[in-house]
């Protein structure tokens, strides 16, 4: 799926004692920058390059939405944001997490889908199951989201942790570290999962995140400065979601959409629309359901909790987050 990022986070300094000079110009510059466009990053997951369809359609002007959304790599997205250089980033819940949990305070307002089997855990030719791991090595990016995915499906295996050697491998390599035979496992996310199963003729899926939906929800999130300034510009964009939604799956608009969405991405529209049956997107009225507080996956609370504890034992962060603070389910309400 994404490219998670150890991000070293972003120190605020507090100015007291401002001359008046420095004060008037501080409040005279206010309105220019509420005036400024909403400034969004996203990056090449279907559930984000979902709003490339709003954005070619002119349904942002449409709903008086000033916004520019930016294309990055998902990492690099993370660090524009955590640099300040962002209102707001598309990411996983976890990772809004590693963001907030390294300086860069953010507020997930809006889920667009979780990941439905996209995210994958590939074992070479030979290897059937997560039960024939055990005592193997496993190569993926350690502490980050494909390692949250192993966890989780090694527990439901009744496999311990300490069974399986995992081997630090970038997501991106990760089809080399497969097809070398170093490793009986990668973990890995779409496009990069099939890659490595090309390259490794009868390699196949372990476990996916179709397996434990709600381990992983994509969503968008805002500093707490935007979104305080400016709520009212992200009720509309918020509300706008939906549209999106029925654009792509409507028989009768998804071709379009389609189109759309894989040219942003160059690939061709067969390939994408594989990929987008493995994002499950979620209209608001989805999203209102998850956006209440409860324990398991079937919440955005109780899945981030999990990505916390997940996140504080690995040492992505240090300290526990409090996860309610990330979460205002308002806006979907108009709120």
């Amino acid at each position: 799926m994404r490219i998670p990022t150890l991000i070293t986070g972003c120190l605020a300094s507090a100015r007291r004692g401002l001359s008046a000079l420095a004060l008037a110009a501080s409040l005279l510059s206010a309105p220019a920058l509420a005036a400024e466009p909403l400034r969004i990053g996203y990056s090449d997951w279907p559930g984000w390059v979902a709003w490339q369809v709003a954005i070619d359609k002119g349904w942002l002007k449409e709903a008086g939405i000033d916004a520019k959304f930016e294309w990055f790599d998902y990492s690099a997205s993370m660090d524009a944001f955590s640099a300040g250089k962002l209102d707001a980033v598309t990411c996983t819940n976890g990772d809004a997490l590693v963001m907030g949990g390294n300086g860069a305070k953010n507020v997930m307002i809006l889920l667009t889908d979780y990941s439905n089997g996209n995210d994958m855990i590939v074992g070479k030719p030979g290897v059937k199951s997560l039960a024939d791991l055990k005592g193997k090595k496993v190569g993926l990016e350690v502490g980050l989201v494909e390692h949250l995915l192993l966890i989780d499906g090694l527990q439901k295996a009744g496999i311990k942790e300490s069974d399986v050697t995992l081997v630090n491998a970038k997501t991106n390599e990760t089809p080399q570290v497969l097809a070398s035979g170093d490793v009986a496992a990668i973990g890995a996310w779409q496009p990069i999962a099939g890659q490595a199963m090309r390259g490794a003729a009868g390699a196949r899926p372990l476990y996916t995140s179709a397996d434990r939906p709600g381990l992983i929800y994509d969503v968008v999130t805002v500093t707490p400065a935007s979104l305080a300034a400016r709520r009212a510009d992200w009720i509309k964009l918020v509300g706008l979601w939906d549209r999106v939604v029925d654009y792509i799956e409507n028989p009768k608009t998804q071709a379009d959409a389609v189109a759309i969405m894989s040219a942003k991405v160059g690939i061709e529209p067969t390939t994408f629309t594989r990929f987008l049956k493995g994002t499950k997107l979620m209209r608001l009225a989805d999203g209102r359901a998850v956006m209440k507080d409860a324990d398991g996956f079937g919440s955005l609370y109780g899945s981030s909790r999990h990505a916390d504890a997940f996140n504080v034992k690995f040492e992505v962060y240090k300290t526990a987050q409090d996860v309610k603070s990330y979460i205002d389910p308002a806006l979907t309400d108009g709120k």
